[in-house]
């Protein structure tokens, strides 16, 4: 039997900056490592 459990944050202003600036960066390196990967593909086969 499997169960799962939801919670609701309420973060503060600071913290929703905080937590824009952490998944930015996440999304950016994200992207920039997608790309290399793309690159070297096209370049190797």
């Amino acid at each position: 039997m499997l169960k799962a459990y939801k919670y609701r944050l309420y973060p503060t202003d600071q913290q929703k900056n905080y937590f824009a600036n952490c998944f930015g960066c996440a999304r950016f390196i994200y992207n920039q490592m997608l790309s290399d990967k793309i690159d070297h593909y096209k370049e190797t086969k």
